[in-house]
C-alpha cells in the first residue's frame, strides 16, 4: 500500500507547490513509485511543471435538493434537520425556500420530509483530469472548482480517492498531495488523506504564525509531521527553536537562492538544473522514507 504525502503550509507563497514538485520528481529518479495531485482546487498548478498528456476527465457533482411547494406541508422538518441553516423557514408567513450557497449536499433535508417535497438533484461543481508525463508515464491529478462555488471539498475528496486507487492498481510507493494554503476546510480534508504531512515554512514572523496555526490543527488530527524550511537564511532563528520546543523533525533545509526563483517562475523543475538542490531533496526524500518504514 502506498504511502500518502501531503505537502501543505500555513499561508500561501512558502514554496509549497515548488516543493511538491520537486519532491514528486525527486522519489521517480530514486527510484520510487510515485503520483502528484494537485489539491488546490482553485488554483491547480503542479502539472504545468511537466511535459503531459490529458488521460481523462471527470466530473464531479454534488447533491442538490428541490423543494416541491405543490406537496410541501410547512412542517419545517427539514429546516430541523439541516446543520448548516441552508433552508429558511418562516411558519408566520408560510414561507420556506432553500438557499444554494449555505447547502452542504448532506441531504439531511430529503431524510427528514415524509411528504416527498424534496425532489434530487445534482450540480456541477468541479473537475478531476488525470494526467500521464511524456518522460515516464506517472500519474498526475488535478482537481479543479468551477468558479462560483463555494467549497473545493467534494472535489478534493474525489481527486485523492482516483490517485489513490489508481496508486494500489499501480502498487506504487508514494502518493503526494499538494494541499491548498491555509487551515481551513480544504486544507483539513487533504491533511485528513495522509499518512504524514510534510509542513512547508519560511524563517519569518509570518512563516512562522502561520506555522503554528497548521500544527495545532494537525496535532487535533493527530497527524504525524514533519517541518521544510525554505528560503533558509532569511529572516531569525525563532522556526528553529519552535520546532525543538515542540519536537516536531525538520526534514530539511532549502537555503534562499534566486536561481531556485528564476527557475520556478518558468515552470523548471529546479532540482533537474541545480546539483546542490538535488542533493538537498535526495536527504529529505531520504528522511520521509525512514519516517515511513520506522512506522511500518
Amino acid at each position: 500500500m502506498s504511502m500518502n504525502i501531503a505537502v501543505a503550509s500555513g499561508k500561501g507563497g512558502t514554496g509549497k507547490t515548488f516543493f511538491s514538485t520537486n519532491l514528486f520528481y525527486s522519489l521517480r529518479q530514486m527510484g520510487y513509485s510515485s503520483l502528484l495531485v494537485d489539491c488546490d482546487a482553485e488554483a491547480p498548478n503542479s502539472f504545468i511543471f511537466f511535459p503531459v498528456k490529458k488521460l481523462s476527465e471527470d466530473v464531479v457533482t454534488e447533491y442538490r435538493p428541490v423543494l416541491d411547494r405543490s406537496n410541501c406541508v410547512l412542517c419545517g422538518k427539514c429546516a430541523e434537520y439541516c446543520n448548516y441553516h441552508a433552508i429558511f423557514f418562516l411558519p408566520a408567513m408560510n414561507k420556506i425556500q432553500l438557499l444554494d450557497d449555505l447547502c452542504h449536499g448532506c441531504a439531511a433535508c430529503s431524510v427528514a420530509c415524509n411528504y416527498s417535497a424534496i425532489r434530487d438533484s445534482y450540480k456541477f461543481i468541479g473537475k478531476v483530469t488525470s494526467y500521464k508525463t511524456d518522460e515516464d508515464g506517472a500519474c498526475m491529478f488535478e482537481a479543479k472548482m468551477t468558479p462560483g462555488v463555494s467549497s473545493p471539498v467534494p472535489i478534493i475528496k474525489s481527486a485523492v480517492k482516483m490517485a489513490v486507487k489508481q496508486a494500489n492498481q499501480q502498487n506504487a510507493d508514494y502518493v503526494i498531495l499538494d494541499s491548498p494554503p491555509g487551515t481551513a476546510c480544504p486544507f483539513i480534508q487533504t491533511a485528513s488523506h495522509a499518512d504524514f504531512v510534510v509542513l512547508v515554512t519560511e524563517p519569518t514572523p509570518f512563516g512562522l504564525s502561520d506555522l503554528k496555526q497548521s500544527v495545532d490543527t494537525l496535532k487535533t488530527m493527530g497527524k504525524e509531521m514533519g517541518v521544510v524550511v525554505n528560503r533558509a537564511g532569511l529572516g531569525n532563528r525563532d522556526v528553529y527553536q519552535y520546532l525543538e520546543k515542540e519536537s516536531i523533525p525538520l526534514l530539511g533545509e532549502i537555503p534562499f537562492n534566486k536561481k531556485v526563483a528564476l527557475l520556478y517562475s518558468e515552470g523548471k523543475i529546479a532540482v533537474k538544473e541545480l546539483s546542490s538542490l538535488q542533493v538537498i531533496f535526495e536527504d529529505i526524500v531520504k528522511n520521509i522514507v525512514s519516517y515511513g518504514n520506522s512506522s511500518n
